[in-house]
C-alpha cells in the first residue's frame, strides 16, 4: 500500500471516529434530555400530593406561586428581614400570588416563625404564608464539612434543594439565602422561572486574593496560610469552585444584589450583568428615627452597641479586643463609665458556643464587668439599648451590605464600621458633603476611633447624627419594595 493509501485509510478511520463521537454526544444529549423531562414529570406528579396546587383563585384569577428558598427563615437576621418584606410586598401588590417558604426550622411552627418576624422586625403579613419544612438541613451546615466546606455545603444544598423540589414545585423560585446551586434544579427539573436575591457571594475575588496573599482569616486557617503547598492547593480548589458557582448562578432569569460590593463580585463571577440589579435591602427605620438625636447628652454611662448575629464572620473578637485597648487608655475609675453591649441572635448550638468563647475572652482580658451580652432581644428592648448608646459598632470585613449599620445610623448612634464592603461603598459615605460616621479596620484603628468619637463635643456628635439619619432614606422599605417588584413583575406576568 502506497503513501496515498495509508493517508486515505487514516482519514477514513479518523472520519469514523469523529462520526462515532458525534453520535455518542447526540445520544448522551438525548438521553440526558429524556432523563430531565422524566424527572421533571415525576417531580410535578410527586409534589402535587405534598402541598395542593391551586390554579385559579375565587375571583377567577390565575394563581401564581412564588417559592422562597430560605432554610434559616427563623434566624432573625438582616436576610430574614429581606425575606419577609419581599413576601409582604408581593401579597400587597398581587392578590393572586401565593407565597411558599422552604425552611429547615423544623423545631418550630409556621405561626411561631411569623410571630418572631413581628417581634424582631415589626413586620405583619396581610395574608397567610405556607411553609414547606425540610428535614435535610444538616447537609448545609458548616460543621458537617471540616474541610472543603464551601463545596460540601454547596453539594449539600443540592440535596436540600431536591427535597424542596420534591415537596412542592412553584411557578417562580427565588433563592433568598445564597444557595445558588439550587437554581439549576428548579429551572431544569421544576420548569420554574428562577431568580435570586444575593446578600453575599459564596466565594469572591477578595477571598481568592487573601488566600493568594497567605492571609490568615476566619475562612483561611493559619495552617493553610503558612504553607505554600496548601495555599496553592486551596487556590486551585477556590478557582474551580468559583467556576462552578458562576455556572450555577448564571442560570437565573433575574438576579438582585444588595450592594455595590456584591454587584461587582456577582457580575464578575456569574457573567450575567444584563440580568443583575442592585436592590438595597429594606431598612425599616420608622421606629428608630423616633429616638431623640441628643438622647445620650449628659448621660453618666457611655455605651457602645453592636448588633450582629453571633457568626464567625461578624468578628466579635475584634470588637472585644478593640474595646479592651480603648479601655486601657483610661484610668480604672474612668473605665467604669464605658460599656460594650453585644446584641444579637443565635441560630444554633455553634452560635451559642461562640458566645461562651467570647465570654471567656472577656474573662481572660478582665473586662467582663464592662461587656454585656444581649441575646435574642425583643424589638422594643433593642430600641431601648440603641437609645442608651453613643457609638454603633460594626466589625465584619467585606460586609455585603450592613442593615444593622443603617439602623444604628437612624437611631442616632455615631457609627464606627469596618472600612470595606457595603459600609465603605454604600452606607458610611459622605452625604450632602458631610460625615456620616467613622471607618476602621484593626484593633488599633477601632480603639483610636472610639477615643475620637467620645471626645467629640455634643454639637459635633449631633451634626454627624443628623446627617447620618437623613442619609438612610436611601435604604427605606418603600425603596426596596419598588426595586424588588420592578424586577419580579415581568416573571409574574409571564407565568400568570
Amino acid at each position: 500500500m502506497g503513501l496515498t493509501g495509508y493517508v486515505f485509510e487514516y482519514l477514513s478511520f479518523l472520519s469514523q471516529m469523529v462520526t462515532s463521537l458525534i453520535l455518542v454526544c447526540i445520544g448522551f444529549i438525548l438521553l440526558f434530555t429524556v432523563a430531565v423531562l422524566l424527572l421533571r414529570y415525576w417531580v410535578h406528579r410527586r409534589s402535587k400530593y405534598l402541598l395542593p396546587h391551586l390554579k385559579v383563585s375565587q375571583k377567577g384569577d390565575t394563581i401564581v406561586t412564588v417559592g422562597f428558598f430560605h432554610p434559616y427563615c427563623n434566624a432573625g437576621g438582616g436576610g430574614e428581614r429581606v425575606l419577609w418584606v419581599a413576601v409582604r410586598a408581593l401579597q400587597q401588590r398581587y392578590p393572586n400570588v401565593r407565597c411558599v417558604v422552604y425552611t429547615g426550622d423544623t423545631y418550630t411552627s409556621g405561626q411561631k416563625i411569623l410571630e418572631k418576624a413581628k417581634q424582631r422586625f415589626n413586620i405583619v403579613l396581610p395574608k397567610p404564608v405556607e411553609f414547606v419544612f425540610l428535614k435535610q438541613r444538616p447537609w448545609v451546615e458548616a460543621k458537617k464539612y471540616p474541610v472543603f466546606t464551601l463545596l460540601g455545603q454547596s453539594l449539600g444544598s443540592i440535596i436540600l434543594g431536591f427535597e424542596a423540589l420534591f415537596s412542592y414545585v412553584p411557578d417562580i423560585y427565588i433563592d433568598s439565602m445564597g444557595y445558588a446551586f439550587t437554581i439549576p434544579l428548579f429551572r431544569y427539573f421544576g420548569g420554574c422561572k428562577v431568580g435570586c436575591y444575593v446578600h453575599y457571594p459564596t466565594i469572591s475575588t477578595d477571598m481568592l486574593e487573601r488566600v493568594s496573599q497567605r492571609e490568615a482569616t476566619f475562612n483561611n486557617s493559619f495552617f493553610v496560610s503558612r504553607s505554600a503547598l496548601f495555599t496553592n492547593i486551596k487556590l486551585i480548589y477556590y478557582r474551580l469552585f468559583a467556576a462552578l458557582y458562576g455556572l450555577a448562578g448564571k442560570r437565573s432569569d433575574f438576579i438582585m444584589v444588595n450592594s455595590t460590593w456584591t454587584f461587582d463580585h456577582i457580575k464578575s463571577l456569574w457573567q450575567a450583568g444584563d440580568r443583575t440589579v442592585i436592590v438595597y435591602p429594606p431598612c425599616d427605620v420608622t421606629e428608630f428615627i423616633k429616638i431623640p438625636l441628643n438622647h445620650t447628652s449628659g448621660n453618666e454611662l457611655l455605651n457602645i452597641i453592636s448588633i450582629a448575629q453571633f457568626r464567625p464572620e461578624k468578628d466579635h473578637q475584634l470588637q472585644i479586643k478593640s474595646f479592651y485597648e480603648f479601655l486601657m487608655k483610661h484610668t480604672p475609675p474612668e473605665r467604669m463609665r464605658y460599656h460594650l453591649l453585644l446584641v444579637g441572635s443565635c441560630r444554633d448550638e455553634n452560635d451559642l458556643n461562640r458566645v461562651e468563647m467570647l465570654q471567656a475572652l472577656c474573662e481572660e482580658l478582665k473586662i467582663k464587668d464592662y461587656v454585656d451580652f444581649k441575646l435574642n432581644v425583643s424589638f422594643q428592648k433593642l430600641m431601648d439599648l440603641m437609645a442608651s448608646s453613643v457609638i454603633g459598632l460594626h466589625t465584619m470585613q467585606d460586609e455585603h451590605f450592613g442593615i444593622g449599620v443603617v439602623e444604628l445610623m437612624a437611631s442616632g448612634t455615631v457609627v464606627l464600621a469596618h472600612n470595606s464592603g457595603g459600609p465603605m461603598l454604600d452606607i458610611v459615605t459622605p452625604y450632602n458633603g458631610h460625615k456620616t460616621g467613622y471607618l476602621a479596620n484593626d484593633v488599633t484603628s477601632y480603639a483610636d476611633a472610639m477615643e475620637t468619637i467620645f471626645k467629640l463635643s455634643d454639637e459635633e456628635k449631633l451634626k454627624i447624627r443628623t446627617n447620618a439619619r437623613q442619609s438612610v432614606t436611601r435604604f427605606s422599605e418603600s425603596e426596596f419594595e419598588h426595586g424588588f417588584l420592578a424586577v419580579i413583575d415581568p416573571a409574574i406576568k409571564t407565568v400568570s
